[in-house]
């Protein structure tokens, strides 16, 4: 229940304190001693956690080590992360996870053409703990058992390597649902001894804690509140940003965009919708095609901002508009995975997030 002092908080406050956690550059970690940091912690933690001393220590390491200011705003982000995505659990089980596994089998068999009844009769030889391939499938319950078998099947039956190579279905892992393709790419600085590989770090506590507070934390943004982070963790580094970017160009150009926060095609060196539409108003902006895709392959850093196609198409939306464009947007992105049965966007995701980061930071004022 809200204490009396919490519903005395002025707007004001609550805008300061918001803003305060948006700063432009990622802060260095000021020294604060580890007791101060994880007894924060655990007292911001939600009361459903269990273990909450191992889960505190997770969290100040990975602060530690990336040199991200623990304040509470930061803390309260990380938190309210971890509880949307698997209320801390690292183990968290996926509903209908076997079905999910077997019809991701089924669908590269098939790409093969190998039939289902040879799939499922080569899976039926003992693994490595002793049950057959079949029967860890069938009761498969979450992501790092699932990411296990395959890896085991993958080393250890022909069939696993002729089916799969090196791929592995699980894409997203730990408790805080980071990208393994994120993790791997992001890994030079990880303090923990690696046991087999980042994607086993990534299902564990301690390395989901890492890599998903480098997720979202460790980039510089100018995002007015932490609800974009929220978005750009679901859809990326500044898709926030750059789903504002796109709005204006489309806007500038009368064609329809996905405001997606997809800059380029970066499957193939086609331009992108939003490189053409973009051309088509190169009078406007006065840039060639050339400094157009040179400047947009900017557009997974903060430099950005700096750049003259940034500046020409919001002064030009501006201009147009009467009033100043705004510099930050939800993406307009479906989720699409196995695991989600209903209709959800990043915009959802973001807004369920920032719900969390909001009741964390007015537990934070109770204290």
């Amino acid at each position: 229940m809200t204490r009396p002092t919490v519903l005395k908080m002025t707007t004001l406050g609550i805008m300061a304190l918001l803003l305060a956690s948006c700063a432009s550059e990622k802060p260095k970690a000021p020294a604060r001693p580890k007791v101060a940091v994880t007894t924060q912690v655990k007292q911001l933690l939600p009361s459903y956690v269990s273990n909450k001393t191992q889960w505190s220590e997770d969290i100040y390491q990975a602060f530690l080590h990336q040199q991200i200011d623990p304040n509470v705003s930061n803390l309260c982000a990380v938190i309210a992360v971890a509880g949307q995505e698997t209320t801390f659990n690292a183990e968290a089980p996926v509903k209908g996870l076997p079905q999910i596994a077997w019809q991701e089998i089924y669908r590269r068999a098939g790409s093969l053409h190998i039939p289902e009844f040879v799939v499922r009769t080569a899976l039926k030889i003992p693994s490595t703990n002793g049950k057959s391939y079949t029967e860890r499938l069938d009761t498969v319950r979450s992501e790092r058992e699932l990411s296990d078998i395959f890896d085991d099947l993958i080393d250890s039956v022909p069939l696993g390597q002729r089916l799969f190579g090196r791929f592995n279905p699980i894409h997203t892992g730990g408790p805080m649902q980071v990208s393994i393709a994120f993790a791997e790419q992001h890994a030079e600085n990880y303090p923990y001894k690696v046991e087999k590989s980042i994607r086993k770090e990534v299902l564990t506590q301690r390395g989901g804690i890492y890599f998903g507070t480098l997720h979202l934390l460790g980039y510089p943004t100018h995002y007015s509140v932490p609800l974009y982070r929220f978005a750009d963790y679901n859809a990326g580094w500044y898709a926030s940003r750059n789903a504002a970017f796109q709005a204006a160009v489309s806007y500038l150009s009368g064609q329809k965009l996905a405001l997606d926060g997809d800059l380029l095609q970066y499957q193939n060196d086609a331009p992108s919708r939003t490189e053409l539409a973009i051309r088509s108003i190169r009078s406007t902006l006065q840039l060639s095609d050339s400094a157009i895709h040179q400047q947009l392959s900017q557009g997974e850093s903060l430099e950005f901002e700096q750049s003259q196609l940034w500046k020409k198409v919001f002064s030009a939306a501006d201009k147009k508009r009467g009033q100043a464009w705004p510099h930050e947007r939800l993406p307009g992105i479906t989720l699409e995975s196995p695991k989600i049965s209903r209709n959800l966007t990043t915009a959802w995701f973001a807004q369920r997030v920032n719900q969390r980061y909001q009741h964390c930071l007015l537990q934070a004022r109770e204290e």
